[in-house]
């Protein structure tokens, strides 16, 4: 079974294109499930004596410690997803995980910002931007240093971004711009490259699940943050290249990081909740609801579900209607404050 299991996880990697997350994944959940079988001191099981009781002990197994419900339907899927591929490849006749049914999840609608709240603190950085630029932000250096110390951020209490030295803003509102702008997810975003960007057309040739390909317009408000941040990205390549000898190994990323490397989907992360606590507003924002109201905005103003499942790069439209279900709830949320008798 372990062999089986190898080749099962290099399929994932050159025919399938999954993610390096996806894989190390699968990886941990095939051999949980083999640890399971093969207590200390015995042989794993063969491939083709595993059946479908095995599998119900080993989820019941997991439910017995706690284990959530979401964590118990992947590990399912990863299990299903082997043995399916034991079948295509003749290992086994039929997928002992066929007749085990995956846990009953509740529906999880996304919580979505408006589109006002949404314009308003990306209109925020934008200003903080041009404060930068007018302001103390004149010396190269300063907008290329990493984030500046606790003792030397003086966070406002008001609404307003204050401009604080290396925060590479322009670099940061691009980015900001850009994953509402086209919907991205944030491993498309961190894996664009220069060639990805048409500028005169504004659009994206984004690389998605499984390597997929789909095309993205995004507007003139991320056309323009990119204008701004296309110098300091320069700079940043100068500094690096200079310190280095040559233009290094990630002269063709869109975003990079204040040592002229790829930015990392962590820093993405960091960078969207640096942005809340200094906007001083109590959102729990991460990279993926700029996601979640990029298509739940265009849902509001009308636009076709199959055409947002496509700017999303889904597979499948059920995916998509999640965003049916948090429009109506924000609906039925300005019904409750505005309406007299609500």
């Amino acid at each position: 079974m372990n062999d089986a299991i190898a080749k099962y996880l290099e399929y994932l990697q050159s025919v399938k294109y999954s993610s390096p997350h996806t894989v190390l994944n699968y990886r941990n959940d095939l051999e949980q499930f083999l640890a399971y079988l093969s207590p200390p001191g015995a042989r794993p099981p063969e491939l083709a004596r595993i059946n479908h009781s095995m599998i119900r002990e080993f989820v019941a197994h997991l439910h017995e410690h706690s284990l959530a419900k979401s964590s118990i339907a992947r590990k399912l899927a990863a299990l299903r997803s082997f043995f399916k591929y034991c079948v295509l490849e003749g290992k086994l006749k039929e997928s002992p995980a066929r007749l085990v049914p995956t846990p009953k999840l509740p529906k999880r609608i996304p919580s979505v910002l408006s589109a006002e709240e949404m314009n308003g603190f990306l209109n925020q950085i934008g200003g903080a931007c041009e404060s930068g630029t007018r302001g103390n932000a004149n010396s190269k250096m300063s907008a290329l240093l990493p984030p500046a110390s606790g003792a030397n951020s003086k966070r406002k209490s008001s609404h307003s971004i204050p401009v604080e030295k290396g925060l590479l803003l322009r670099r940061d509102r691009a980015l900001l711009e850009l994953l509402y702008a086209a919907g991205l997810r944030v491993s498309e975003l961190t894996g664009l490259n220069l060639v990805d960007i048409e500028q005169r057309e504004r659009i994206l040739r984004v690389r998605g699940k499984g390597n997929k390909e789909r095309i993205v317009p995004y507007g003139g408000k991320a056309q323009e943050a990119l204008e701004k941040y296309w110098p300091v990205r320069g700079e940043l390549l100068e500094l690096t290249g200079r310190a280095r000898g040559g233009r290094g190994p990630h002269a063709e990323a869109v975003f990079l990081n204040y040592s002229g490397r790829r930015l990392t989907q962590r820093s993405v992360g960091r960078i969207v909740k640096k942005y809340v606590r200094i906007a001083n507003v109590n959102w729990d924002l991460h990279p993926h609801s700029l996601r979640h109201a990029f298509a739940t905005h265009l849902l509001a103003d009308g636009a076709d579900l199959r055409a947002i499942q496509e700017l999303l790069g889904h597979q499948s439209l059920s995916t998509t209607q999640k965003y049916t279900h948090a429009s109506i709830r924000q609906l039925m949320d300005i019904y409750d404050k505005a309406h007299p008798h609500a």
